[in-house]
């Protein structure tokens, strides 16, 4: 089992914060974000850590010292969305933990022994143009809408066995040969391909997570989590 940190963006709705600090590496309760999620990581045995950077790539060195991760380098983190990111580490993602560095997770919510392709997921109220996750009564994702209201939505964390990771880095790789990806987040290729996957929910607490968007949501956050 590993972990793929996605970490290449420029987080520019989080200036002027974020001209010298990556927004993974932005502090909150006394640690930067990543370094919460590879200790929560650790704390389950994941081990093998692939940190994708880009942006500000100097600023994650340390990493390597103090954790033991592996630093891949995007050049093109200014081009593409993260499905470049993606595209990059293919060969890692069957077995692996996906997460959004730039998420603040509260609680450590990651399973130690987990075979079913997963997304975690809290419910939310009055969101805005988020993934809303659509499952049956066994919790199979049957489809993943971009849409407004409340419901299940992604959280940036999800874990893919081998059966179904095969599957998506086949379908990458269609879509980066056809060179038609330049709008395409990596989870698109999931939603397009939702019918061939067999991915399940695992619902987490409200307050497990936390996405940070901007500077007003940073200080929300603040005030939630630090005492």
């Amino acid at each position: 089992m590993r972990a793929i940190l996605l970490a290449a963006g420029m987080g520019t709705r989080l200036r002027p914060i974020t001209l010298n600090t990556p927004k993974s590496l932005i502090i909150v309760n006394k640690k930067p974000l990543l370094e919460r999620q590879i200790e929560y990581l650790k704390e389950v045995g994941v081990e093998e850590i692939i940190v994708l950077t880009g942006y500000l790539s100097e600023k994650f060195q340390y990493l390597k010292e103090k954790y033991g991760v592996r630093l891949v380098y995007n050049d093109k983190y200014d081009v593409y969305n993260n499905i470049y990111s993606m595209y990059l580490v293919k060969d890692f993602l069957e077995n692996s933990y996906v997460i959004d560095a730039d998420v603040y997770i509260n609680q450590n919510f990651f399973v130690r022994d987990i075979c079913k392709s997963t997304y975690f997921t809290a419910y939310k109220k009055a969101f805005k143009d988020e993934w809303k996750l659509n499952f049956n009564d066994s919790l199979r994702v049957k489809d993943i809408e971009v849409c407004s209201g409340e419901g299940y939505i992604l959280s940036g964390v999800s874990y893919w066995n081998e059966k179904d990771a095969t599957i998506i880095v086949d379908e990458l790789e269609k879509v980066m040969d056809s060179g038609d990806f330049q709008n395409l987040y990596w989870d698109d290729i999931v939603r397009k391909n939702i019918y061939k996957l067999e991915v399940y929910i695992k619902k987490i607490n409200e307050d497990s997570i936390y996405e940070i968007d901007n500077l007003d949501e940073l200080e929300y956050i603040k005030s939630k989590v630090e005492s």
